[in-house]
């Protein structure tokens, strides 16, 4: 059965909330008596889903506190409010605690806030294309669903938090914006997807590389390789570009040993490119390579603030009522 996805790891959360760690959720569990030899009650303890002694997780329940005969099991009797615990040593002088696993809790949060971003996110985005070309969930997504996982963990201890507030109102800004197609996932294609997007495949950091694009690109899609040939300043330093074929990506070279000269020069489907550097002198590196992302002008774009409804006409003509 399929299953709805999480769109942030427990790493991310914590980049996004440093302070993550300190809302575990456990509690203190005092108030231990010795009801038989090794045996322990604890009285009105509270729910005790998980019991931990000095933070380490005693794992499941025993069915009865009958049945505890080793060292660290555990039973909780919700009847009575009463959390039971076997140990040779007292209970008294350990720090006791109820409450749920960190990385569960944690998980279940972070599966909460998706549910959340996904009740709130228009439902004509499709869920699948969140992803990027990597297979990563857009930073926007991450961020706005992080910020929603924070946000539901500090109002657990302080509901009025205006830290909690700050980054509720940010989430909701996300989401307004994704809403109204003011900002863009990586999947959408947008108003100047044409252009071209540029990204480093293997750059020697100082030397020669694209800086700008010109024209509109008059295919469908293409991801095109630039790389250069020749090393040297301009004037003596050449590219080489190469579009898909039949085949695969990458693959047509249509731009051969072409010499860098600082100007708008051909890349492909009336794309230009311009390379540059620090300065005059700068060299570009031999095989340094890059990627061009373009989609074609004439296709449609995704990602815009105008929207567009859907209008039936139904065959029952306008009725005329006569006094």
């Amino acid at each position: 059965m399929a299953t709805a996805p999480t769109y942030i790891t427990h790493k991310e959360l914590k980049r996004i909330f440093p302070q993550l760690d300190e809302f575990d959720q456990k509690t203190p569990i005092y108030g231990w008596v010795e009801v038989s030899s090794n045996k322990y009650a604890a009285h009105d303890s509270g729910q005790v889903t998980q019991l931990f002694a000095e933070g380490e997780d005693l794992g499941p329940a025993q069915s009865a506190h009958t049945d505890l005969n080793v060292e660290g099991e555990w039973f909780y009797n919700s009847a009575e409010d009463v959390c039971y615990y076997y140990s040779a040593s007292t209970p008294l002088d350990k720090l006791m605690e109820g409450g749920e696993e960190f990385v569960g809790m944690v998980t279940q949060y972070r599966a909460d806030a998706s549910r959340y971003f996904d009740s709130r996110v228009d439902p004509s985005l499709p869920r699948e294309q969140l992803k990027d070309k990597s297979g990563n969930y857009d930073y926007m997504v991450v961020r706005s669903v992080g910020l929603i996982a924070a946000c539901f963990m500090m109002k657990t201890k302080d509901h009025s938090s205006p830290i909690a507030q700050s980054f509720m109102e940010e989430a909701e800004r996300n989401i307004e914006l994704l809403n109204e197609g003011k900002a863009a996932l990586s999947w959408q294609n947008t108003s100047d997807a044409s252009q071209g997007l540029i990204r480093d495949i293997t750059y020697t950091s100082g030397k020669i590389r694209p800086v700008d694009t010109r024209g509109n690109y008059s295919g469908t899609w293409d991801l095109i390789k630039v790389k250069i040939g020749t090393g040297g300043v301009l004037g003596t330093a050449t590219y080489n570009v190469y579009t898909k074929d039949g085949d695969s990506l990458k693959s047509n070279q249509v731009v051969t040993e072409e010499i860098i000269n600082g100007d708008f020069q051909t890349v492909a489907g009336g794309l230009q490119i311009r390379f540059a550097g620090d300065t005059d002198t700068t060299q570009a590196a031999a095989n340094d390579e890059w990627e061009i992302e373009v989609t074609g002008r004439q296709e449609y774009v995704d990602s815009s603030d105008m929207k567009s409804i859907k209008l039936t006409r139904t065959g029952t003509p306008a009725r005329r009522y006569y006094k």
